[in-house]
């Protein structure tokens, strides 16, 4: 659906007073204010969000509360304190918000300020983190949720000499039968869970609500709950299967706020993922996410519409070909507002809480943070491969999308940006496969430039139409090189045959995608074939290591985190599924794994190479990038190390940050060169 797109006068500056555009650089992307959190009041009024900035002298971002009024766009700093100020929420007054912060403590706490003045006061002290307030309807009581031992009595002192005495210990290791002992970056405490509790905001009382529900809810974040109407349920998405967690399978529960600890499981039915449920304003009905492949994790999650007295479940779209990622109920709850990926973008839909038609609200870039603000007034964040993020009040009446914060507006002047074409080419069989160029600001048809064909992760994510703060297609345009992206099979958002596509077999399909991307570029007549380089991360890492063994078409390559050798992956945090994603293991099927390892090509490698990669990677674990690293030393082939102690999958540090991009620069310009030739 098109809408037409404004931006506050406010956003406009003369031509004297701007100074000439430069390119994107690394170091100016870590200039770019980051809002997170972002919540709408009450009365649709005013948003409350959380904005991170970076400081490179003291390699840090912290974040404050601003507050936004919608109709003027005038934004003012609500919080500014040294700690970082996060997850705000409005009270149902809309006179207070409840928010976490540090504020000299060791871990998070809950806190509370008052929107129209005064200062931030804790309204918890307690010997671990706080996490995901929730206010009660009345107004009275905050939700929150802690981690604390499974056999905790909800004496909150007593846990405190308890967590200062295991800090005394002199053991440090670490010790499981479990499949799920660690994740991303840290070992899991396997003798604790997260936990729900309530806190009156006059007494200060704190209640535990789930005793005894032992379970694990979210390991990449906060948990999917959301507090009925009435207060007296929360719908939780919580692991239902038992220890040593051979498979993970995420059920909705209904859980008592009286204190008692029940449960029901509302989808035991379902083997598969349950997931995100979110009440209706009625209370009657429920809306929930459910996959229903247990042989792959990447299966369309399918909008569940659970009426809570009849105990029935109805399909919502399900003749859409999108997997819906966050939901809303409209005011009268009889729309449900969703947002998918959508052939690499993330775009807003719309369908009847009742059943039928799905209709595209947005399609523009990548929304996130989507928020009613009334019956047909939302609230998002916006951003795309050429535009910062910044805040949009979106009509859905008059079809008008009107930037309202000027969060990066200076920054986003005063860089000139390289063009962004959306290709397709056809892929391995026979199918368009999509991509993205970003070509150099200065680019010029009748020069020749080196290539950089870059291979997103996953597999079964896509290089999407948005802002990135790690691989910016744009920082490295502006390097002087034309940057491919091809959204080659197995990836996301192109639908669920699409992505399922590679399942039992990583490499031949992306493989030949990839190099029909590059055919394809090089038929352009603007590309110089003797200058070409490929790079990824993770998956795409994995695909830069196969292409090592199976094609001369590169200079160099850069192999970020990437997966090298199959069957050092079971050493990763999720085994779950890899046998049937590998088509074998190293108990059955050995063959046809081995076929797709990039290791057993390892007598072909001869192009140069750059590895990158962090200890505290669990994903993709070191030992990969070493290992792929010792094999290219040992056969005599130009590499290089990057190695990053003090980080995990992501180089998420801003000066080490920057130093990758150097390095990944400074590869490229030692190999292909940079820029344009006559």
């Amino acid at each position: 659906m098109k809408f037409t797109s404004t931006i506050s006068i406010l956003a406009l500056f003369t031509t004297a007073t701007i100074a000439a555009p430069t390119p994107l650089t690394a170091e100016k992307v870590w200039q770019v204010a980051r809002p997170s959190g972002l919540t709408v009041s009450p009365d649709g009024q005013r948003a409350i969000f959380s904005l991170t900035k970076f400081d490179l002298t003291t390699d840090k971002g912290n974040a404050d509360l601003q507050l936004l009024e919608l109709g003027s766009g005038k934004m003012t700093a609500l919080t500014s304190h040294a700690d970082n100020d996060t997850q705000p929420a409005w009270s149902p007054d809309g006179r207070q918000v409840a928010f976490l912060s540090k504020r000299g403590a060791d871990q998070n706490q809950l806190m509370l300020i008052n929107v129209f003045g005064g200062e931030a006061k804790a309204l918890t002290d307690l010997p671990v983190a706080v996490t995901a307030p929730t206010w009660f309807n009345d107004g009275k009581k905050i939700l929150f949720v802690a981690e604390v031992p499974k056999d905790f009595d909800g004496d909150f002192n007593k846990l405190k000499t308890r967590l200062e005495a295991e800090k005394k210990q002199k053991t440090t290791a670490k010790i499981s039968e479990n499949r799920v002992y660690r994740f991303w970056d840290h070992f899991l405490d396997e003798g604790s869970f997260p936990q729900f509790f309530s806190l009156d905001v006059a007494s200060g009382d704190i209640r535990q609500l789930s005793a005894g529900f032992n379970k694990i809810m979210n390991l990449q974040g906060n948990p999917q709950f959301d507090l009925s109407p009435d207060n007296k349920t929360i719908a939780v998405s919580a692991n239902s299967s038992e220890p040593p967690y051979n498979r993970l399978n995420q059920d909705i529960y209904l859980l008592s706020t009286d204190g008692s600890g029940q449960a029901d499981n509302i989808t035991s039915a379902n083997q598969a993922d349950d997931s995100n449920p979110v009440f209706s304003s009625d209370g009657k009905t429920l809306v929930y996410g459910a996959q229903k492949r247990l042989d792959f994790n990447n299966d369309n999650v399918k909008l569940t519409h659970f009426d809570l007295t009849k105990k029935t479940a109805t399909v919502l779209a399900a003749n859409v070909d999108l997997s819906p990622t966050d939901w809303y109920f409209s005011k009268d709850g009889s729309m449900l507002y969703f947002t998918a990926d959508d052939k690499a973008k993330q775009s807003l839909f719309s369908v009847p809480t009742q059943g039928g038609a799905v209709k595209q609200v947005l399609r523009q870039g990548s929304n996130e943070q989507f928020q009613l603000a009334g019956p047909q007034q939302f609230v998002l964040v916006q951003h795309s491969m050429s535009q910062m993020p910044e805040i949009f009040l979106l009509d859905n009446k008059s079809r008008t999308l009107k930037q309202i914060s000027q969060l990066n507006t200076a920054l986003q002047q005063q860089t000139s940006w390289g063009k962004v074409e959306e290709v397709s080419f056809a892929g391995s069989d026979g199918k368009p496969v999509q991509m993205f160029i970003t070509y150099p600001p200065d680019f010029d048809t009748n020069k020749r430039w080196p290539l950089l064909n870059v291979l997103h992760g996953g597999p079964h994510s896509y290089s999407g139409d948005n802002f990135g703060y790690r691989w910016n297609s744009q920082v490295f345009a502006a390097a002087g090189y034309v940057v491919i992206q091809p959204n080659f099979h197995g990836s996301s958002s192109f639908g669920e045959a699409f992505t399922a596509s590679i399942h039992g077999d990583h490499a031949t399909k992306p493989f030949y995608d990839s190099e029909a991307a590059v055919d394809y570029m090089v038929s352009r007549g603007f590309i110089d074939e003797s200058r070409m380089a490929a790079a990824g991360g993770s998956y795409g890492g994995y695909l830069v290591n196969w292409v090592a063994g199976h094609s001369s078409k590169y200079k160099t390559l850069i192999s970020h985190a990437g997966v090298y050798n199959l069957m050092g992956q079971f050493s990763s945090d999720i085994t779950q599924n890899r046998s049937e994603a590998y088509g074998g293991s190293p108990w059955q099927n050995t063959a046809s794994m081995q076929s797709m390892n990039p290791a057993m090509f390892a007598d072909k490698f001869q192009t140069p190479m750059l590895v990158l990669h962090g200890e505290l990677d669990y994903r993709v674990p070191v030992t990969q990038g070493l290992e792929l690293y010792g094999v290219l030393k040992g056969k005599g082939v130009e590499a290089r190390l990057v190695y990053f102690p003090n980080e995990n999958h992501w180089i998420l540090k801003p000066n080490n940050s920057l130093l990758w991009y150097r390095e990944f620069t400074g590869w490229l310009e030692r190999y292909i060169g940079k820029g344009a030739t006559p």
